[in-house]
């Protein structure tokens, strides 16, 4: 807004006292203050209003003002409550200065100025950034390549102030604090913190509740915008099947911003809709572009499931690598990971291979797209290539750390996700047992309790892979009658038995390593043991009856 918009308001009772010629500088902000040196919290273009108060003399009034001209900044006013006029030195240094000079009437209060000022600045940046936001749009349309989310970021942190992040539902950032010192300057934004406001938003969405999500982290207040996947013909978001309220929590983004979105009058609510609706544009187009690796996961899948011949699925392979690889160089290997989702018991094969899309990238800044998801039945199967000499392959619970949080918040108690990974292979041969493993271990991983679950192949050959194939009143009655008198004696004693027992078997029954953990002298630990094996008729000193405690531990 122009300093001349101020003079012609009555309302705000400011006099001109000097610099006519300069009533058409803009004025960006507003600042009040009686320091004797405010530069350090001025950064140009503000109406600064003082009382006075740091003037003891006239040979005040020079370097005040001189400080204010080399800020930058755009006028001072100048309350007469405690003077029946501003003080002429005052005005001489500001002409000196060129620094125009306005009176505010003594029966109008600072407040009043400040308000209308950043009302009005407020209000010309929202529309200043909502034209900026329609060319984006306009640029991000579909037949253009458009700049991203990240100028959309910026955007935000240059004209509104405001620090601002795309997050998946995994809390992982997509767009701002990639390595360039955050979106709009300052510290960037942890991965604990985004996981946090994924999960937050989540449980709110989940919840029923509207966003923006008010979310508190420590003493930082955030707002998190829902970005919902438009199903737009492209095959991305529609591709997906996530019309479904349920599905849709887990597949689409997320928009969150550094401040108090309750606070905001109804336009600057709309313009951040309006900035999901850009985010989800690109959302989209990332969407789609997935479909060539999907088509290429499905055709690999088709071929290992309908028994075609290892030089075919070897050659279809050798196209996909360089798509499904980029970088990975030499013959990779291939890791084949099955996942699942449910609510109520229900498949969703369409949200299953989004989250698995997603759950399935690696962390770091603009990491190359290494994924391809296909649908098969019931579940969603991923073909993950790996560098030729890397024969760990995606860790299950590493896996579960990092999503666990945000997508079971999500999910809620209607919900499961469910994963199980082969080891990788490398020839076209082992794919089909590759297959089955996964399939297997993700078996293994929904018999387990908790929303997100996941079960590696090195699990199969363990007495874990037999526990969750034994019916369920089995392994209640044989928990129930090894455990229920050690819980019970618990309750009424506080004797902690159970905690003692589980720490006994991971010692192996050493007892100097056991009293060392759990900060016991010897024979107070002899004497839980003893009342343990009292109270179950059993001998720790037996591997028949160590290895049924540690099954029962195990199932219960």
């Amino acid at each position: 807004m122009r300093l001349r918009a101020l003079l012609d308001n009555d309302a705000l009772g400011l006099g001109l006292l000097g610099g006519e010629d300069e009533l058409d500088r803009t004025v960006r902000g507003v600042m009040t203050t009686d320091l004797r040196d405010p530069s350090r919290y001025l950064s140009g273009g503000e109406l600064v209003l003082t009382g006075l108060a740091w003037r003891r003399g006239p040979e005040d009034s020079e370097p005040f003002v001189r400080l204010l001209a080399t800020a930058q900044v755009t006028a001072l006013a100048v309350g007469d409550a405690e003077l029946d006029r501003v003080p002429e030195d005052v005005v001489a240094a500001c002409a000196r200065h060129r620094l125009p000079l306005f009176s505010v009437d003594a029966s109008v209060a600072f407040a009043t100025v400040t308000e209308h000022v950043v009302r009005q600045v407020s209000g010309e940046r929202a529309g200043d950034l909502a034209t900026v936001v329609e060319r984006h749009r306009r640029l991000m349309a579909p037949g253009h390549a458009g700049e991203g989310p990240d100028a959309v970021l910026g955007l935000l942190g240059s004209d509104l102030d405001l620090r601002a992040w795309v997050l998946s539902p995994t809390g992982r950032r997509i767009a701002g604090d990639l390595g360039d010192g955050g979106a709009a300057g300052g510290r960037a934004l942890g991965a604990d913190t985004a996981a946090r406001l994924a999960a937050g938003a989540l449980a709110a969405a989940r919840g029923g509740r509207r966003g923006p999500h008010r979310i508190e982290v420590g003493p930082t207040v955030y707002s998190v915008f829902e970005v919902a996947p438009a199903d737009d013909g492209t095959g991305g978001a529609g591709d997906a099947g996530v019309a479904d309220a349920q599905g849709s929590r887990l597949t689409g983004w997320l928009l969150a911003v550094e401040a108090d979105a309750g606070e905001w009058p109804p336009e600057r609510l709309d313009l951040l809709r309006g900035v999901t609706g850009l985010v989800a544009v690109e959302r989209d187009r990332r969407d789609a572009a997935r479909s060539v690796r999907r088509r290429m996961a499905r055709d690999v899948l088709t071929m290992v499931a309908e028994g075609a011949p290892a030089a075919e699925i070897a050659a279809r392979l050798r196209v996909a690598a360089p798509v499904l690889g980029p970088g990975l160089g030499g013959t990779p290997r291939w890791q084949l990971v099955v996942a699942a989702v449910e609510w109520d018991g229900a498949p969703d094969a369409a949200t299953a291979q989004t989250v698995l899309e997603e759950a399935l990238v690696e962390p770091g800044p603009r990491r190359p797209a290494r994924t391809a998801v296909a649908r098969t039945g019931d579940e969603a199967v991923a073909l993950l290539p790996l560098p030729p000499d890397e024969e760990a392959g995606v860790d299950a619970e590493a896996l579960v750390r990092r999503v666990a949080g945000p997508l079971g918040a999500g999910l809620g108690d209607d919900g499961r996700f469910t994963l199980g990974l082969s080891a990788p292979v490398q020839s076209a041969q082992a794919l089909r047992g590759a297959l089955e493993e996964a399939r297997h271990a993700r078996r293994v991983a929904a018999a387990r309790p908790g929303a997100v679950s996941a079960a590696g192949h090195r699990e199969l050959a363990s007495h874990v892979l037999l526990l969750p194939f034994v019916p369920e009143d089995v392994r209640r009655a044989f928990t129930a009658r090894l455990l229920d008198p050690l819980r019970a004696y618990d309750e009424r004693h506080r004797a902690e038995l159970v905690p003692t027992l589980k720490a006994f078997l991971d010692c192996d029954g050493s007892w100097t390593r056991c009293a060392g953990r759990l900060h016991l002298h010897v024979n107070t630990l002899r004497y839980r043991v003893g009342r343990i094996e009292q109270l179950t008729g059993r001998d720790l000193s037996r591997l028949e009856d160590k290895l049924d405690f540690f099954l029962a531990l195990r199932m219960g």
